[in-house]
């Protein structure tokens, strides 16, 4: 009689017994790309800003307003973004998020005035406010044991991408102009826009909108790609008409941990983004401070109108390299001492980089502790990139990074205003916003009610919301769920 009872699995086993092979190192490569071009041209807004404010003499409200304008488009479509992905798919949300990036891109190298930079750029920002999606598309295919090393390592192609656009500029911006940078930073979006017909969809989705005979055909096209077969039996799974619906992110399972996350993604962009542009505000001062009140020895940023030099770019550089120190660190922590404490201690030791800052300097010593606190900042947001798709279900996972992306976006919105305004008026006050910031990211991170290091990825909030239907016997499984036998 047992043996006539019929085998099943899920996904989730099938992902386990197929393994990490082939597949995923192509998967890694492609979606690595999106990273990259995510990278350039966020980098690309400290190099560019000083170029235009000289060359369109405009003020620092204005200069801060460009980078902003990015962000706004990036808050307005991250959820937009990530409804599309769990209602329609992963592969369509971020082949379209790209190709728009990439034609509002090279779009913006004809800007001929300042209105324009802004009504391009804030369309780029809208298509970058799609690319997290192609972690939550890389999550869904790997095994527990590989799942936090290769999202780690795809913060690699960030960083490479960010090393990229600097060495670019060294050697466009003193010859060609800030136009030309523009146009050549849009060189990773047409390689993923070459490469993206192999991207497959997600097999969980798939099962989770009741699709499982493409799930197992994806299954197997894996399986046959890295040499290894899918478990014997019928593919079962949940399924879930229902999918992308904020609401979800807030059912009393989950609100505590939305919000939490909520608040991690701002601090990490916000101070991401904020010791990136501090970078070239401090560098072209000159010194990192003056004082300007004997009285209070309050230092006034003294950031006259300069082009950025090739010392500057140089120093620029070395900073941008402490993005792989900050991933090789967190790639250590993350599986020993787990997701939260990571988080934490990469905002701890942000803010401890901070301290020395208020003091005035030599320009080698400031070049130091920045790079100390971009590598930890980085390291954090990498952890983040991570737990977030594994704490949340399919059903919700792609808005839930969505989500988590807006108010990141809102955490880079606000911070140009502090690095490139405030930083005029006080360096004390503008240290001391992200000194507070990383503080609170860190107590945030450390009261998250749940540990996701080591655990399966849910598939759906049914599961959650109604613990019922996973005690219903075999038979009504069945009912719920279309079938498909291996061979």
């Amino acid at each position: 009689f047992q043996d006539r009872v019929e085998k099943t699995f899920t996904v989730e086993e099938a992902v386990e017994a197929i393994g990490f092979g082939r597949f995923q190192w192509k998967l890694s490569m492609l979606t690595g790309v999106a990273w990259m071009a995510d990278a350039m041209e966020m980098m690309l807004l400290s190099i560019v800003t000083p170029q235009l404010r000289c060359e369109w003499r405009l003020s620092s409200w204005k200069v801060a307003f460009i980078t902003a304008i990015v962000f706004i488009g990036m808050m307005v479509s991250s959820s937009l973004w990530g409804n599309i992905s769990d209602k329609y798919g992963r592969k369509l949300c971020l082949i379209l998020c790209m190709l728009w990036t990439l034609h509002y891109g090279l779009l913006s190298a004809f800007a001929p005035v300042y209105s324009w930079i802004l009504v391009l750029r804030c369309l780029v920002g809208f298509g970058l406010g799609g690319a997290p999606q192609s972690v939550t598309l890389y999550t869904e295919f790997l095994p527990i044991k590989s799942r936090g090393i290769s999202i780690i390592l795809l913060g690699v192609f960030w960083a490479l991408g960010a090393v990229f656009e600097v060495l670019l500029a060294m050697v466009v911006m003193p010859t060609l102009g800030w136009k030309w940078l523009l146009a050549f930073s849009t060189f990773p979006l047409v390689v993923f826009a070459a490469s993206c017909c192999w991207l497959p969809e997600s097999a969980r989705f798939d099962v989770l909108r009741g699709r499982e005979d493409k799930a197992l055909d994806t299954l197997k096209y894996i399986a046959a790609a890295n040499g290894s077969s899918v478990p014997t039996g019928r593919l079962i799974a949940n399924t879930q008409t229902e999918r992308g619906r904020i609401r979800d992110l807030f059912i009393p399972e989950y609100r505590k941990t939305t919000l939490l996350v909520w608040l991690i993604w701002f601090c990490n962009a916000f101070s991401y983004y904020g010791i990136v542009l501090l970078t070239t505000e401090l560098f072209q001062s000159g010194s990192a401070c003056s004082a300007t009140d004997n009285s209070n020895m309050e230092p006034q940023c003294n950031l006259e109108c300069n082009y950025l030099t090739i010392h500057d770019y140089v120093d620029l550089l070395w900073t941008t390299l402490a993005e792989f120190p900050g991933i090789l660190v967190t790639l250590w922590m993350i599986d020993r001492i787990g997701r939260k404490k990571s988080m934490a201690i990469c905002f701890l030791l942000f803010s401890v980089s901070i301290l020395p800052l208020y003091a005035c300097t030599h320009r080698a010593v400031l070049t130091v502790f920045i790079f100390i606190a971009r590598a930890c900042i980085t390291g954090g947001w990498q952890v983040a990139y991570v737990y977030t798709p594994e704490v949340f279900p399919t059903a919700t996972r792609a808005i839930g990074i969505g989500t988590g992306s807006g108010m990141a976006r809102v955490g880079a919105l606000i911070t140009p205003f502090i690095a490139q305004v405030l930083l005029k008026s006080s360096v004390y006050l503008t240290l001391s916003v992200y000194l507070i910031c990383c503080l609170l990211g860190t107590v945030a991170s450390l009261v998250l009610p749940m540990e996701t290091t080591g655990r399966s990825l849910q598939e759906s909030t049914q599961s959650t919301m109604e613990p019922k239907n996973m005690e219903r016997p075999h038979g009504s499984e069945t009912a719920e769920s279309s079938s498909n036998t291996c061979p």
